[in-house]
């Protein structure tokens, strides 16, 4: 029977975090992952660039039913805490829009740099090891035991870093989840979070044909009062991207993880500008083509010619004009086109699982679970969900930072 001071389930970015901090505090630790190497998702993050932080995180960019849990993390270990760290290993790396931060080479220079830095705390990896089951421990070495399919583990803290149900292809599971029931825990119930939408019969005959044209736009979730809690801010402002099942890009993904089956988003195709209303005007043209030349600075030609069929259909071929009213109208439409998806595309393409272990029962300094000295959950098994941008990868990187000072 092997005996060690730390336990850490899952080598992702949030374990291998917790796993430096521990080690550098003397503590014998090991870390466990089933996949054949750690970081697996870090590699494939920011299109293989790893957006690895965001310079503007605030606890406001996160999603939880407690929205004043990440606080604590957030500010005990900082965007510019996991810089120094990165440009201390000399890896060059740019800030692309709204403050995230991406590698100028690839990610595989920030899974580097953590091996590095589990080396340099004397942390032990072990990959394609199986955890079986975690229970308390009857000897007198250790609280909890750890059995996996290299044999069994007596460990004094354990810490769940096994991340959520997204991207199931990369070996994501709910084991965090039923570890944490195990426990008496209670869970969020787990959603896709960061996730495209996909369109409801009639809209996908409407617009899937445009796949792959995009632009810029406001997007926000109208939500029933049932949802009111998820605390959706007012809008993002981003890219929309049209897909063959739906829409997709920065927009979208940001509103998903506030969406719920049912409710309804809204779009503004045009943010801050009157597209229409010049043709008001007492001598301005009033016909289709006068309407299409400014629709077509916004919006991509293919997408503002059908956006005109939709919404202003050549009904009589005799009659180019168009009425004040239905000029008034399109302004309006044009700022708040609203659509009901009919689902989104799951956790086989979300980037993030919303939800997850309750904030409720887990110390917002230590991570460690209420009820179960010694258990911590960190990272995406926790329900705090950051929005896109490197905002998920900083709660990992705080959360592991918190749990490994004490574990």
């Amino acid at each position: 029977m092997q005996h060690t001071d730390v336990v850490i389930l899952g080598a992702g970015a949030a374990g291998l975090m917790c796993a430096i901090e521990a080690g550098r505090r003397g503590r014998s630790v090991l870390v466990l992952d089933h996949a054949d190497r750690v970081g697996k998702k870090i590699l494939i993050s920011g299109g293989g660039r790893s957006n690895f932080t965001n310079l503007h995180c605030t606890p406001e960019n996160y999603l939880s039913e407690n929205p004043h849990f990440a606080r604590s993390a957030l500010a005990r270990y900082t965007p510019a805490d996991f810089i120094a760290m990165v440009e201390r290993h000399g890896i060059p790396y740019h800030e692309k829009t709204l403050g995230q931060l991406f590698c100028d080479r690839t990610s595989r220079d920030i899974v580097t740099m953590l091996e590095r830095e589990c080396v340099e705390a004397k942390v032990k990896i072990q990959v394609e090891t199986r955890v079986l089951g975690v229970a308390a421990s009857t000897e007198a070495r250790g609280r909890f035991r750890i059995e996996t399919s290299a044999g069994v583990i007596q460990a004094e803290s354990v810490v769940v870093a096994t991340g959520g149900l997204s991207i199931p292809k990369m070996g994501a599971t709910g084991f965090g989840y039923d570890l944490a029931r195990q426990f008496g825990l209670s869970i969020v119930e787990p959603r896709p979070g960061l996730v495209p939408f996909t369109f409801s019969a009639e809209d996908r005959d409407a617009w899937s044909d445009l796949a792959g044209v995009s632009a810029e736009v406001v997007a926000t979730v109208v939500k029933p009062e049932a949802l009111r809690a998820r605390r959706a801010p007012a809008a993002f402002r981003e890219k929309l991207l049209i897909t063959h099942r739906g829409l997709s890009g920065p927009a979208i993904l940001q509103i998903s993880s506030y969406w719920a089956a049912g409710a309804d988003i809204e779009l503004d195709l045009a943010p801050g500008q009157d597209v229409f209303a010049p043709m008001l005007a007492a001598d301005a043209p009033r016909d289709r083509g006068a309407a299409l030349a400014p629709l077509k600075t916004i919006l991509p030609t293919r997408w503002a010619e059908r956006w005109m069929q939709v919404h202003a259909p050549a009904t009589n071929p005799q009659t180019r004009s168009l009425p004040n009213a239905r000029i008034v109208a399109m302004e309006q439409q044009i700022h708040a086109w609203r659509l009901t998806p009919a689902g989104t595309e799951g956790f086989a393409k979300a980037e993030v699982t919303a939800g997850g272990v309750s904030t409720a029962e887990l110390s917002p300094q230590t991570l460690e679970a209420r009820k179960i000295p010694g258990l911590f959950f960190i990272g995406e098994v926790v329900d705090v969900t950051g929005w896109l941008g490197g905002f998920n990868f900083q709660w990992a990187w705080a959360s592991g930072f918190c749990a490994g000072q004490v574990a």
